[in-house]
């Protein structure tokens, strides 16, 4: 995982009204496996931005795992 993945949570957080498959914008990157993720809603509104560790995200992709592409 890295600065600007897309990851959604895999777990269920409701102290933090978080819930699994929500998806989120990595936006720190912390020691020890911890990133800072931004959530927003369809209109780009922040909901909530927490430090969570990798155990409990899993990135998104948008494409085959195996296409490289040209940046």
């Amino acid at each position: 995982m890295k600065l600007l993945d897309v990851v959604a949570l895999t777990e269920d957080l409701p102290e933090l009204e978080l819930y699994r498959g929500q998806v989120g914008v990595i936006v720190d990157e912390y020691e020890g496996e911890v990133f800072e993720v931004e959530f927003s809603d369809l209109t780009g509104q922040t909901y909530a931005v927490e430090a969570l560790n990798a155990s409990q995200l899993m990135v998104l992709y948008h494409q085959p795992i195996g296409e490289r592409t040209l940046v």
